[in-house]
């Protein structure tokens, strides 16, 4: 079953990782740049990585150092562990999915990036994508799945088939996506998996916006989502095409 993106998503914004700015003390995927984008009104993107013990934390790298004075895998890390690791520029540790889900309590839209826990872009144990099934099944509120592995979207599908579910897609440049094989970045820059995980919206690499590919599943209904837009210039260049974009650094107009 395919589920239409909600409209809500194409909409306000969305705050790529939250409405996150480190100056101010809210950096990426915090709870504070979390309120800071529902108090703006802005939707909020998201990403998932998974703890040792299978719980579904909001952080992007697969590795601690950049965000933390930490080093080493979350995925070695209990969430317990984890829940004690303070994020650099605040008070704030690193949050569980449970805990960003009550926050955000369906007052704007939730984006949730599940991320790749392969390094390859093969199958995965689907445990990550498990814990997230588990506890959206109860969430009150627009929100929507998406990850640039296929096979996340796929167990997507069968664990939470009343999620909306969608792809991250990219031009693939095997330069930027090393050590990702050549012939898998090939064959994802075409999305040819859309229709196979049943999707029904694309975030797109805004660069790469104009591929006939965009186009195509665009006339087939397919919504059109962006990242990631820094600028209000390359807003409106991405909006040429786009439905909606994820977007930092800067201060996103809202719809009138």
């Amino acid at each position: 079953m395919r589920v239409p993106l909600p409209a809500a998503f194409l909409a306000a914004p969305l705050a790529h990782r939250a409405y996150h700015d480190r100056s101010h003390g809210r950096p990426e995927n915090s709870r504070g740049a979390v309120k800071a984008a529902i108090a703006a009104g802005y939707g909020i993107e998201i990403d998932l990585q998974l703890s040792s013990d299978g719980v579904a934390m909001v952080f992007h790298d697969e590795a601690l150092d950049r965000l933390t004075a930490l080093s080493g895998l979350v995925k070695h890390h209990t969430a317990a562990a984890l829940s004690q690791i303070k994020l650099r520029d605040c008070d704030e540790p690193v949050p569980t999915l449970a805990e960003i889900l009550t926050l955000v309590a369906g007052q704007v839209p939730l984006l949730i990036e599940i991320k790749d826990q392969t390094g390859t872009m093969s199958d995965t144990d689907a445990r990550l994508e498990a814990a997230t099934a588990t506890l959206l099944a109860t969430y009150q509120g627009p929100v929507a799945v998406m990850s640039f592995n296929p096979h996340s979207i796929a167990h997507m599908a069968r664990l939470a088939p009343h999620i909306p579910r969608g792809l991250t897609t990219s031009a693939y440049d095997p330069t930027d996506w090393a050590p990702l094989p050549p012939q898998t970045c090939d064959r994802l820059r075409e999305i040819p998996d859309y229709d196979p995980t049943l999707s029904s919206f694309i975030s797109h690499e805004a660069a790469d916006l104009p591929r006939p590919r965009v186009t195509e599943l665009k006339t087939q209904g397919a919504a059109i989502l962006c990242w990631t837009i820094r600028s209000p210039v390359a807003e409106a260049a991405a909006r040429k095409i786009a439905q909606n974009v994820t977007f930092e650094t800067y201060a996103a107009a809202l719809p009138a």
